[in-house]
C-alpha cells in the first residue's frame, strides 16, 4: 500500500527549503505520495507561542552558533550551494502561500514549489511585492493572473487559515513538519527517521 507523505509548509522557513529536495529524494526511494499543505508560520507561531529559533535562543550561549554550524553541515551535506539566507527574514509570507492554495491540484502545488523556493531562497525575491511575484509566476509559465487574483478570494484565504488550525490541531509547531497518517516527525534532521517509518521501520 502506498503511504502519504504530508509535507506542512511555508515558503518563509529557510528549514522548509532545506527539507524539500531531499524529501523528495525520500518520496521517490521508499515509493511514497508526496503531499504539500501550505500553512501560514506566522499564524502559526501565534498560536503555538513559538518563535524562528534565532530569536528564541538568542540568550542561550553557543546555541544560534551551533545551530548555524548544523544548518551549513546540512547544506554541504545535500549539495544545497545555491541557498543565500534571506536578509529581510523573517518576512511575511502571505501572499506566497495563498498562491500555494490557490493552485488547481497537488501536481501544480508542488510545482509552484518547485518555482518559488528557488526565488525565496536563492535569488531573495521580496516576497510581498505583486509585480515581483507576479513576474516569478509567469516566468515559470504559470497563469499570473489567475493566481495572484485568487489570493484576494475569501475561500482560498480561509483555507490557509483552516489549513493552519488543522496543523497545530494536529500538534506542529513549526516548519518542517512531516505528517504520516497519524505520526508527526518535525525538522529536517528527522528525515532519516521518515524514511525509515516509511520503509517499514518503527516511527
Amino acid at each position: 500500500m502506498t503511504r502519504t507523505v504530508e509535507f506542512i509548509l511555508d515558503l518563509g522557513a529557510p528549514n522548509g527549503y532545506l527539507a524539500w529536495y531531499p524529501l523528495k529524494d525520500v518520496v521517490s526511494r521508499t515509493g511514497a505520495e508526496l503531499v504539500v499543505t501550505p500553512v501560514f508560520l506566522g499564524g502559526m507561531h501565534k498560536i503555538t507561542g513559538n518563535s524562528p529559533p534565532m530569536m528564541r535562543d538568542a540568550n542561550v550561549k553557543g546555541k544560534v552558533p551551533y545551530a548555524a554550524l548544523e544548518f551549513r553541515r546540512f547544506l554541504d551535506r545535500h549539495g544545497l550551494d545555491k541557498f543565500s539566507m534571506h536578509p529581510d527574514l523573517p518576512f511575511n509570507t502571505i501572499l506566497l502561500q495563498r498562491v500555494l492554495v490557490a493552485a488547481s491540484d497537488q501536481a501544480e502545488m508542488q510545482s509552484l514549489v518547485d518555482l518559488l523556493q528557488p526565488a525565496v531562497w536563492e535569488r531573495n525575491i521580496d516576497c510581498s511585492d505583486v509585480e515581483v511575484v507576479a513576474e516569478v509566476l509567469a516566468s515559470g509559465g504559470f497563469d499570473a493572473e489567475r493566481l495572484l487574483t485568487a489570493t484576494q478570494d475569501p475561500e482560498v484565504k480561509a483555507r490557509l487559515a483552516a489549513n493552519t488550525e488543522q496543523a497545530v490541531e494536529r500538534g506542529a509547531f513549526g516548519i518542517p513538519t512531516f505528517f504520516v497518517g497519524d505520526e508527526m516527525w518535525f525538522g529536517k534532521e528527522r528525515l532519516g527517521q521518515l524514511e525509515e517509518y516509511l520503509s517499514g521501520g518503527k516511527p
